[in-house]
């Protein structure tokens, strides 16, 4: 099994050795930082080239959840750390559910902050923690592998596949040979890392990018995003308070005293302070409307409508 693995890996560019840092550690710091940050430079090119792919990706996710699907990001490592990171981070940016959009990494809680590294080669764990965590055929599975080969990851999707989920492979070694066929791949090709199979770097910064690409683009898709504002925020932290107050004055021209008073009136919603402000309605229609539109502020908002100066 060991040579099997071995024969896997010596080939992928991910595990090659960077000619370009042969010999980084006889350098000084400033030369270490320079040459770092040059092989860093070449990641947002590798996932500029992935955009069509990744447009595939968004598309297939906003569908997923528009008919009450979910989100599901899988992986080991650092790959599963970034999964779960950013399916943190929708709940308080996009003011999602909790369970729309979910990271699963392989080993569970413990593997977020103490690596366990042996957890990746169980095949049929992904599965399992697939099945147990309800995933369905309206959801979509975002698979993150950089290697390609990780068997945790490859099970996953091969389970999801098996149930008729929409599948999402993002690796950063070229597919050909790939066991599964997932539905949408996006393999940016980075070339080899500055330390030798280290895909904390340049494969884990391109993998950031690319979920933030998607699930950023999937919320705007679905209403999350009025203009370039945050208007589904939850506004749960004195920051996100005063910032909920400020888009509102943003976007409607009022002062601090009555953006406070809206988003009182509103129960806590942006969305729904915006269209009664700029609407010149109360909740309950400004509520209908946002309903009757699909959640988007733009198409809530009756056309031509001039804000009122209003006194509070």
């Amino acid at each position: 099994m060991s040579k099997k693995v071995f024969n896997e890996i010596k080939n992928l560019v991910t595990e090659a050795r960077n000619p370009a840092t042969f010999d980084i550690d006889s350098k000084s710091t400033l030369q270490i930082l320079r040459l770092i940050n040059a092989e860093d430079r070449k990641v947002p090119l590798a996932v500029e080239k992935q955009i069509p792919q990744i447009a595939k990706g968004v598309e297939l996710i906003v569908q997923a959840i528009k008919k009450g699907g979910r989100l599901f990001y899988i992986g080991a490592g650092t790959s599963g750390r970034l999964g779960v990171l950013d399916a943190a981070e929708c709940p308080p940016t996009f003011g999602t559910d909790p369970k729309m959009i979910r990271g699963i990494i392989a080993g569970g809680y413990k593997s977020l902050i103490r690596s366990r590294e042996g957890v990746e080669d169980n095949s049929e764990a992904g599965g399992k923690d697939l099945k147990r965590a309800g995933l369905k055929k309206g959801d979509v599975l975002v698979g993150i592998a950089a290697s390609k080969r990780t068997p945790y990851v490859l099970g996953a999707l091969k389970y999801a596949k098996r149930i008729g989920t929409k599948t999402i492979f993002i690796s950063c070694n070229p597919i050909k040979g790939l066991k599964v066929k997932p539905d949408v791949v996006i393999s940016p090709l980075l070339g080899p890392e500055v330390l030798t199979g280290s895909t904390r770097m340049k494969a884990g910064t391109s993998q950031k990018l690319i979920l933030n690409m998607l699930s950023t683009a999937a919320m705007i898709k679905i209403g999350k995003v009025y203009e370039n504002l945050m208007i589904d925020l939850q506004a749960k932290s004195l920051k996100l308070k005063e910032r909920s107050k400020r888009i509102i004055m943003q976007v409607t021209g009022v002062n601090y005293k009555q953006a406070e008073k809206y988003l009182g009136l509103s129960g806590g919603s942006v969305k729904t302070a915006l269209v009664m402000i700029l609407s010149n309605v109360d909740k309950r229609e400004a509520e209908k409307r946002l309903k009757k539109a699909g959640g988007f502020v733009r198409k809530a908002v009756a056309e031509g409508f001039s804000l009122p100066q209003m006194e509070v």
